[in-house]
């Protein structure tokens, strides 16, 4: 569906512009060649592509169910892929600036996809899920950022997220071989078996939030200015998110590496030095990472700062991001984890928790309209195929053939009997034409 529609927005931009190169949409835009209209919808079908391939709501279900074995192309999919349409988005947002519509289409998806991802990573008991819902929460970040046409810190965000979601799915790529399992409640200790895994994830998980002195809090310390002021809308969304995924990581990291060792864990090795060494590697790389936040500016233009018009905004919102994250780990480390899992005895948590676990009943949403009217519409479509067009055609046929059956006793084989049918048939021609045309009155 995204594809779709991204192809019919670049469909539109190269018979609107000529030059489809990402160069000189640029200049092409300044200049500012279509309506109000037109430049509406060429923005929200090329969001579309990238709404899908970043896994943003309401595109957002493929992700945690692709790809489920601990293997390359799992880390390439969360770190590589989904940035892809990440990459696509940011080189097309001088398009969105035609149409504040496209804009602030951008701003409520990725709003809604990382508040909503974030809750649902922490009602995910698969290791793998959990992380993908990340991975669709921090998309929807850079959509903010995109929107609100800051392109240095959408790259930025890109480029944070990028490394650090890469070493978590080294990590539990490991921890998934070496365990044969995924459920995170059936794990533990794997602390004193895995210490080159347990630092990974750890350094990965860290590198996510917005704290001191790892990438991504220089990268929200670009993001806020040397004002510290945003407004309070953008301020509660970057503080939930990093509230919600400091939860979850510490969450997930507690049920896995810490407390006894579970009885699936109890043997598990170290991950062999194929799968060591490139994760070690990339972990002294996300230890450096931070100095390129640091020196963005040697090669990236200046970041614009957020256009505020009369809203309200906040002073020292780094410092309550910051805080907001702490807040995080702190509950993630006290909060009460069951193991074995169960679902809460209260009614209204249980009730929430299925919820988030399952999607926000998004696929059953899905199925009741969207997958119900296709359904419906191909029933209805075989009936008319089946009843009409083959009931023509087979009338035709069926008409055919009981004609020919009467026909045949008229064939005797004696010339006598054709003239004599030639002639009346003219006898009978003749006199209905006298007497249509009155001759006979």
């Amino acid at each position: 569906v995204g594809d779709i529609a991204l192809l019919m927005g670049v469909i539109a931009l190269s018979s609107y512009g000529g030059e489809l190169s990402f160069s000189d949409l640029g200049a092409w835009a300044e200049t500012r060649p279509l309506g109000p209209f037109a430049a509406a919808l060429v923005g929200l079908s090329l969001i579309a592509g990238p709404t899908g391939k970043c896994a943003q709501f309401p595109l957002n279900l493929w992700l945690d169910e692709a790809m489920e074995g601990p293997n390359p192309a799992g880390i390439l999919r969360n770190s590589i892929v989904v940035a892809a349409g990440a990459y696509v988005l940011i080189k097309l947002e001088p398009v969105f600036t035609l149409s504040p519509i496209s804009a602030n289409a951008l701003i409520v998806i990725g709003s809604i996809t990382a508040i909503g991802a974030s809750l649902m990573a922490l009602a995910q008991i698969d290791i793998k899920r959990t992380l993908s819902h990340s991975t669709s929460a921090w998309m929807g970040l850079i959509f903010i950022a995109v929107g609100l046409g800051q392109v240095d810190i959408a790259f930025l965000l890109l480029f944070t997220h990028t490394l650090s979601k890469a070493l978590l799915f080294m990590s539990i790529g490991s921890v998934v071989l070496n365990t044969s399992n995924q459920n995170i409640t059936e794990m533990g200790g794997l602390w004193s078996r895995m210490p080159l895994t347990t630092f990974s994830f750890a350094l990965g998980g860290a590198s996510l939030v917005i704290l001191i002195p790892l990438s991504a809090f220089w990268t929200m310390f670009r993001w806020v200015g040397g004002s510290w002021a945003i407004p309070w809308w953008l301020l509660s969304i970057l503080s939930i998110v990093n509230c919600l995924n400091a939860l979850n990581l510490v969450r997930v990291f507690r049920l896995v590496f810490c407390d006894t060792p579970q009885p699936k864990t109890r043997r598990s090795p170290e991950a062999p030095w194929p799968m060591a060494v490139p994760m070690m590697s990339l972990s002294i790389i996300v230890l450096l990472a931070p100095v390129a936040p640091i020196r963005w500016s040697l090669w990236l233009s200046s970041t614009v700062p957020v256009n505020v018009g009369n809203l309200p905004i906040v002073q020292w919102s780094l410092a309550i991001v910051m805080i907001a994250g702490l807040t995080g780990v702190i509950v993630g480390l006290l909060m009460r984890l069951n193991r074995p899992w169960a679902p809460p005895r209260n009614a209204t948590l249980r009730f929430i928790q299925d919820m988030l676990a399952d999607d926000f009943y998004l696929e059953r949403i899905y199925n009741l309209t969207l997958v119900w009217l296709v359904g419906t519409s191909a029933n209805i479509t075989t009936w008319f195929d089946r009843y009409i067009v083959d009931g023509v055609v087979n009338l035709v046929g069926f008409a055919t053939m009981l004609s020919g059956q009467a026909l045949r006793y008229s064939v005797s084989g004696k010339s006598q009997g054709y003239v004599l049918t030639i002639t009346v048939s003219l006898g009978i021609l003749f006199v209905l034409t006298m007497a249509w045309m009155g001759l006979l009155a």
